[in-house]
């Protein structure tokens, strides 16, 4: 896997600016954490070398002085919001992330439900999490949020949301996915601070839209790919041109909520701190990149697979054409199309010449490797052993699985289990590799390359299964899928 991202610099450097950030207000800072703070496999996707727990591992040296409010909107409960790089709803996630900060040393003070109007299903979810003894608050939709700054910087807005309890100087305010009303949260809080007699500060720190990258950079792109279904625009952040006269990328939520921050600061400091949205944040990032080219190729690739999901999803019924036709767009901005992607055109010529599914996987090499379903395995479990036989120098010819162990466990699939695909899928090769492994010098060696998998870009002809979607996201690899349904684009 080639590397575009020093990861080292980037911890020493961002802790390093943190702590600057710490040190410029009072009693109290309120850092809101954008992005995931472990787990962020969309920032080492398109910055190969940085890694998913990063932000943790840095933050992890101000664990003593932090504690940890997870943030939740009542509508993605309610929509049962899947978070997809791990297949599981936002609620679920919440208990995950309380359970893996407070393993990792971090106090996990409480949980908020914003958007709070009182839905069924946030009041069951709070209920849940009263029962496991987790300290719960709400906070209210403010009608005309975010431009009825007189409203919100009131008692009948900020002053409605109930008053999180908080006994650490620095406040970490994560969430399981974007749009979940961390800012507001954050924001919320320095209000009723202030009428508490508390002198409190705010520091953003989210990783992507990269700030001192260009607007159409392919980095920059590949966020607001990611983040289609919110409708997220990239945009030059007008406030610090006008203020510095340098021009900087910020993103249009927080730019619309600027004159609420401006507002809300200069009521209790009689000044904002901050000149922009720009300033609010500690990102260094982009001061880390060390090969542009690399980062620029990986997020190409993330363009074209979050627009394969966005695909994926309409025919799954979970989206609109708006979302389609965005990430479609973002293609366009990024002087693109999917042929970019070699494995797309590689796995769909294979399905043509044999008539079934495939599926083709590019190496960090640039080899490609290609497969095909068969009446004994489905073209990404044949895909992973054509790979690593590939990549542990055995020939193509040679069964690393004999067909007598397969056929019983197609039996057991059928018969037992009530299974209508006898074929087999990624995990149960990979159980029965591991298994033969122990006497099987081929298949010990050949399993001992699926390391090698990481960052590698695979295309399936067909949508494939959950199963195979989490095998294929636990090495590390690149997927897309054909979808079963195409929506009618746009012209944009």
């Amino acid at each position: 896997m080639k590397y575009g991202f020093d990861n080292e610099k980037y911890l020493k450097i961002q802790s390093e600016h943190i702590k600057e950030r710490i040190a410029r207000f009072g009693d109290k800072l309120y850092l809101e954490l954008g992005g995931k703070l472990f787990d962020d496999h969309h920032a080492s996707r398109v910055l190969p070398g940085f890694q998913p727990d990063s932000k943790l591992r840095m933050l992890s040296q101000l664990s003593d002085h932090a504690e940890i409010v997870i943030v939740i909107s009542a509508i993605d409960i309610e929509k049962n919001k899947i978070r997809q790089d791990l297949g599981i709803t936002y609620d679920m996630d919440v208990l995950r992330l309380r359970s893996e900060f407070m393993d990792r040393g971090f106090l996990v003070s409480s949980v908020v439900i914003t958007h709070y109007n009182r839905q069924s299903s946030a009041d069951a979810f709070r209920q849940r999490l009263h029962r496991i003894g987790i300290t719960t608050y709400v906070h209210y939709t403010i009608d005309g949020y975010p431009t009825n700054v007189a409203l919100i910087d009131s008692d009948e807005g900020f002053g409605r949301n109930d008053y999180i309890v908080t006994t650490r100087p620095l406040v970490i305010v994560t969430a399981p996915g974007p749009g979940s009303g961390k800012m507001a949260v954050c924001l919320s809080q320095l209000y009723n601070e202030h009428k508490r007699g508390i002198e409190a500060g705010y520091a953003k720190f989210e990783t992507f839209p990269v700030w001192n990258l260009p607007l159409k950079h392919p980095v920059n792109i590949a966020y607001e790919a990611a983040t289609a279904d919110l409708n997220d625009v990239n945009m030059i952040d007008p406030f610090h041109l006008d203020a510095y006269g340098s021009t900087a990328i910020n993103y249009n939520r927080d730019i619309e909520i600027f004159p609420v921050l401006n507002a809300l600061f200069e009521g209790i400091y009689g000044e904002n701190p901050y000149k922009s949205p720009t300033d609010m944040g500690v990102n260094m990032v982009g001061f880390c990149i060390n090969d542009d080219e690399v980062c620029c190729d990986a997020s190409r690739n993330e363009i074209i697979r979050r627009y394969f999901t966005s695909l994926n999803h309409f025919a799954q019924g979970d989206c609109d054409e708006q979302e389609v036709n965005k990430t479609a767009l973002l293609l366009k901005q990024a002087k693109i199309d999917i042929d970019y992607r070699r494995s797309i055109a590689a796995a769909r010529e294979h399905a043509t010449q044999r008539g079934v599914p495939a599926s083709a996987m590019e190496l960090a090499d640039g080899t490609i490797i290609t497969a095909h379903s068969s009446q004994l395995l489905g073209p990404s479990a044949a895909l992973i052993l054509n790979a690593i036989k590939h990549l542990a120098g055995i020939d193509h010819s040679v069964k690393l699985i004999p067909q007598s162990m397969i056929e019983p466990i197609q039996f057991t699939k059928l018969n037992y289990l009530r299974s209508r695909n006898p074929r087999l899928h990624t995990d149960e090769v990979l159980v029965v590799l591991a298994a033969l492994s122990t006497t099987d010098s081929n298949c010990r060696r050949a399993i001992e390359k699926l390391p090698e998998l990481n960052g590698c870009q695979v295309h399936s002809t067909v949508m494939l299964g959950e199963v195979d979607h989490k095998i294929f996201r636990k090495l590390g690899v690149g997927l897309t899928c054909d979808p079963a349904k195409k929506p009618r684009l746009h012209a944009q």
